[in-house]
């Protein structure tokens, strides 16, 4: 088809009575379709007029494309078994031309920013492997919106503790501060409003203070607005996280914070420079950072168990056994868990992150088994044996070992024993009871009396009266 500037050309040579075919062999066009041109006398292209084979349905593809939910394919079946003959191609050209099942494209429009006056920051979920598990990971991500530096984090969980602990660690990477930071309508910084109307939570307008900068939210439904780090979150997914492992939470971050400095140093197409080289213009309007900056924390209030243990997001911490029963302070930071139960007394334990349980003891809270026996008081017919036969303690010792449910019971037999019958008989039935391992306390008074019975009951030679019994 002719443009409008070839039509013009065509019936402006043939005013100049230049002939057919030599506008046709100037132009390079076909000579019939410069006849057509000079027929029309018109330079203005000609409508092109002609029936649309999905016209006759029109009313039938409104009502397929709400039931269907706007998938055309399932459109065009529905069509075709209720005896349309129109093509795959004419029902999406026709959809296309008519805006149905299609929003209207808007422009994305572009925004410029002056170095430091904006740093855009924003969470995404991703999955990974930590440890040989498969994990759910939140991906925190600031960009600083004219050089495009990149710095991104990853936490088991990110609330508002996790948001003040990134930007802490962002802003530090950076070397200082923007005018603004803009995020989405996030509960975690948001405590009422969208967009303009936005209002940090006192906690987040006191953090945002410190550091000198403001914390400003878009319009509900323009995402664009954040587009600087929106953009990166695909990157990551797609290059940093595929195909890598990490043994733990402390090696991700230390593999993101080296793939974020190769990444900053890389040239970029759509920016056509290096964000390292336009950071280093960027950095001097930087606010600067405090002289000071206090480590984030959060404070509960605990009480130790009976086991001597401090439960905090679902981990063991160990306290003194002195502690037991009393109400502790802990102080929670991004690696440290302190454990203060007055300004002198202070146990620090490494942190467990969010989301895993495990308990975590100091060797100072815990005696080392076998160097502690436990001291066990005697029982009274015990003391009552060991002081009449001192001779009998190994025997009352393995007594106890041999049958310690009813030890109380074979004590009191035993002492009976020894208060009752001879002191010779008993020692030597109970010398050789133990050297044999009988401690059947029926068994040893029969040995006891069966030797009374010889030694002392010899009725040979007696003199007496036999009337007396």
């Amino acid at each position: 088809m002719l443009s409008p500037t070839q039509r013009a050309a065509i019936l402006e040579l043939y005013q100049q009575g230049v002939p057919t075919r030599g506008i046709a062999r100037a132009l390079n066009v076909s000579r019939q379709s410069v006849r057509k041109v000079l027929r029309s006398n018109s330079p203005d292209v000609p409508v092109l007029v002609r029936p649309e084979k999905a016209e006759p349905y029109r009313i039938q593809i409104l009502e397929l494309i709400r039931e269907c939910k706007g998938n055309l394919v399932r459109v065009h079946e529905e069509l075709v078994g209720r005896g349309a003959e129109v093509s795959y191609p004419a029902l999406t050209a026709f959809c296309r031309r008519h805006g149905i099942g299609h929003e209207p494209k808007m422009p994305a429009g572009h925004y410029h920013f002056q170095p430091a006056e904006e740093l855009q920051h924003d969470t995404s979920p991703h999955t990974t492997t930590i440890g040989g598990q498969k994990r759910k990971i939140q991906t925190a991500s600031a960009v600083l919106c004219y050089s495009r530096m990149l710095f991104f984090q990853c936490f088991p969980r990110f609330r508002r503790f996790d948001c003040k602990v990134f930007l802490t660690d962002a802003l530090s990477s950076f070397g200082g501060a923007t005018g603004r930071v803009m995020i989405d309508n996030t509960h975690v910084v948001v405590l009422r409003g969208t967009g303009r109307e936005m209002v940090p939570v006192p906690e987040m307008a006191a953090f945002a203070e410190r550091f000198g900068f403001r914390f400003v939210a878009h319009e509900r439904g323009h995402a664009n607005r954040s587009a600087r780090v929106e953009r990166p979150f695909a990157f990551i997914e797609n290059n940093f996280l595929a195909g890598r492992t990490f043994q733990d939470w402390d090696d991700l971050n230390r593999h993101a914070r080296q793939w974020c400095d190769r990444v900053n140093g890389t040239y970029k197409k759509h920016i056509r420079a290096v964000p390292r080289e336009l950071f280093a213009v960027e950095r001097t309007h930087l606010k600067a950072l405090p002289v000071w900056i206090p480590e984030v924390y959060r404070l509960h209030e605990r009480m130790v168990n009976v086991d001597g243990y401090v439960t905090l997001h679902a981990s063991l911490y160990s306290a003194p056994p002195g502690w037991i029963g009393r109400r502790v302070e802990v102080r929670e930071t991004r690696n440290r868990i302190d454990i203060q139960l007055d300004p002198r007394q202070i146990v620090s334990h490494t942190r467990v992150p969010e989301g895993e349980v495990r308990r975590v003891t100091l060797d100072a809270h815990r005696p080392p088994r076998g160097q502690s026996p436990r001291q066990r008081d005697p029982h009274p017919e015990e003391r009552a044996i060991l002081t009449a036969a001192p001779e009998l303690a190994g025997y009352v010792e393995a007594l106890r070992k041999r049958a310690p449910r009813i030890v109380a019971h074979s004590l009191r037999h035993l002492l009976r024993m020894v208060r009752e019958y001879p002191r010779d008989p008993v020692l030597a039935a109970v010398s050789e009871a133990h050297h044999y391992g009988l401690y059947d306390l029926d068994r040893l008074e029969r040995m006891i009396l069966t030797r009374i019975a010889q030694d002392y009951f010899r009725l040979d030679g007696w003199k007496g009266n036999p009337n007396d019994e």
